[in-house]
């Protein structure tokens, strides 16, 4: 097949925009020969489970998924009875990015708190933890977290421990949305599980997707008590996928050695080079009238820019608003982004201000 589109434009727009990392690739052509059983009983997905096992402890499992919507749907429905509600951050993917799905096709009510940071505190949480018992409220019964946050922003293992201790005394468990847990690994310099399972979160919708897989996600039980029916449920949500060998075998290629945190890694210092490239900008005069909204600690970057500037820059590079009325803008690195290709970024944003 001829190639049809130019290799060299990159953008800032998504790290979803990123190709599929050529070691994730090489472990999709090497599970290809020959025929393994379908629909999980295979030996990558049985190898998978070793994995993960390796990075959250024994007695987790693995439910490899298609997408990071499916992980989410499957394994909150996994966790609640059919009046149950979820506590989010207004700005989580579940409440504002899932097209409705967690209502629809789960029939979860998403109950949200406004956040300035993406991140849910307990005495946030309280804002919607109450009303058990009555009859005419949606049980709140899982508060769901994200890690790093849909701001680019990061909890530490300390504030996730204070919301599972908070969730857990109040009878509710703690689901974590993983979509980039790569990133935040490597930003925290912490292993997987502990600022997951060490500090209590019960459920996890693990990413790979955003982080070098061609598209594979799965949903990691970390507490087997708080998490009922999953073989069932991905079935009924069209996520259990015949050739599942093909998505396991993405995710043990990231995680079987460091290609996850290589990733990630280099995706976080692409958005720092970024953010320093605009700081030193606005320092020497080259760039005005930029602003930073929320601090850089994965790899996005959120800032504000002058009217009109927005739309001129994206004649060069991809990327998109992320509050238009603001003037709020999201940039975001990928494991491939170059650094000549921030550089260049940064010198047309320079140009334009």
């Amino acid at each position: 097949m001829t190639t049809l589109h130019d290799r060299a434009i990159r953008g800032f727009a998504s790290d979803n925009y990123s190709g599929v990392h050529p070691e994730v690739l090489a472990a999709i052509a090497a599970a290809n020969d020959g025929h393994q059983i379908a629909y999980g009983e295979d030996a990558y997905t049985a190898r998978l489970q070793e994995v993960f096992a390796s990075h959250f402890g024994e007695g987790v499992s693995a439910f490899p998924v298609f997408n990071g919507t499916g992980a989410n749907v499957t394994g909150l429905q996994s966790m609640l009875p059919r009046w149950g509600a979820v506590i989010a951050a207004s700005t989580a993917h579940i409440n504002v990015d899932e097209g409705g799905a967690p209502e629809r096709v789960a029939g979860i009510k998403i109950l949200n708190v406004p956040t300035t940071d993406g991140k849910l505190t307990p005495e946030l949480v309280d804002r919607e933890a109450w009303g058990w018992g009555d009859e005419h409220r949606a049980q709140p019964l899982v508060v769901s977290i994200t890690q790093s946050t849909e701001l680019g922003t990061l909890y530490t293992p300390e504030e996730i421990r204070a919301l599972a201790d908070h969730a857990h005394a109040r009878g509710m468990r703690l689901h974590l949305d993983g979509a980039r847990i790569a990133n935040a690994a490597a930003a925290l310099d912490l292993p997987l599980r502990a600022f997951t399972r060490d500090v209590g979160v019960d459920v996890l919708s693990f990413g790979g997707t955003k982080n070098g897989a061609l598209g594979g996600e799965a949903v990691v039980v970390l507490d087997p008590a708080a998490s009922d029916g999953l073989l069932f449920l991905r079935k009924l949500n069209m996520q259990l996928a015949s050739k599942m060998r093909f998505i396991s075998a993405q995710l043990v290629a990231l995680l079987e050695g460091d290609l996850y945190l290589r990733n990630a890694r280099h995706a976080n210092a692409m958005a720092a080079r970024l953010r320093a490239g605009v700081e030193a900008g606005l320092s020497d005069g080259s760039i005005t009238g930029v602003t930073f909204s929320q601090p850089t600690q994965s790899n996005g970057v959120f800032a504000t820019l002058p009217d009109g500037v927005a739309d001129r820059l994206r004649e060069a590079f991809r990327f998109y608003d992320w509050d238009a009325a603001k003037n709020e803008v999201r940039w975001m690195c990928s494991f491939d982004t170059e650094e000549s290709d921030v550089d260049a970024f940064v010198a047309e944003l320079s140009r334009l201000t």
